[in-house]
């Protein structure tokens, strides 16, 4: 009988220190998962060039030599437009982008504070870009070049290989539309005006 009691006394002794451990192990767990959770962001988003990516940031100067980032308009709507003065498609496309820009510049659209262009010049002529600007009326305040023609930075990075095409990014500066010209354009601006 007292064997009895001893081996009992052992087998509950055990019983005690596995629980405790494994109660040791579930809070270590617990606490790794928690860090995790903590050091992960909440939406992480590709940089990219499809629907959905982060657009890539360009970085280029305007016709007065100032610097101007794309993602200093973030919070609007934003048209990225590759074109060149040199090229007939985009100068016979500009009409259409002109008149977009007019209709919506101001609307509230969503996840967007109105709508821009970042103008990204393929020219290699300064005079001939600048030229181009004015005579299609293209008269927002963001147009850039490094007037490297097809070498151009942010045309490389964004793989462009014909003109004119563009990106349509929303505030957050993700893309959410490519190669919309004329009425296409018009659709998905006007599918994003907020309706009251």
């Amino acid at each position: 009988m007292k064997i009895n009691k001893y081996n009992f006394l052992i087998l509950v002794f055990c019983f005690i220190v596995v629980s405790i451990n494994a109660q040791d192990k579930k809070s270590k767990k617990h606490k790794k998962e928690a860090a995790l959770v903590e050091a992960t962001p909440a939406v992480l988003v590709v940089e990219g060039l499809n629907l959905g990516n982060k657009a890539p940031e360009i970085e280029m100067t305007d016709p007065s030599g100032q610097i101007i980032k794309l993602s200093s308009l973030k919070g609007k709507i934003v048209l990225v437009d590759f074109w060149a003065s040199w090229c007939r498609p985009c100068r016979l496309e500009n009409p259409a982008v002109v008149e977009a820009w007019g209709k919506y510049k101001e609307q509230k659209l969503k996840n967007g504070n109105g709508f821009t262009i970042y103008s990204v010049s393929l020219d290699q002529n300064k005079e001939a870009w600048q030229s181009g600007i004015n005579a299609d009326g293209l008269v927002w305040p963001s147009h850039v070049s490094d007037l490297t023609g097809w070498n151009n930075a942010a045309a490389v990075k964004y793989g462009v290989g014909g003109i004119p095409t563009n990106f349509l990014i929303d505030g957050d500066g993700i893309i959410i539309g490519k190669s919309l010209r004329g009425a296409d354009l018009e659709k998905a601006l006007e599918n994003l005006v907020v309706k009251n």
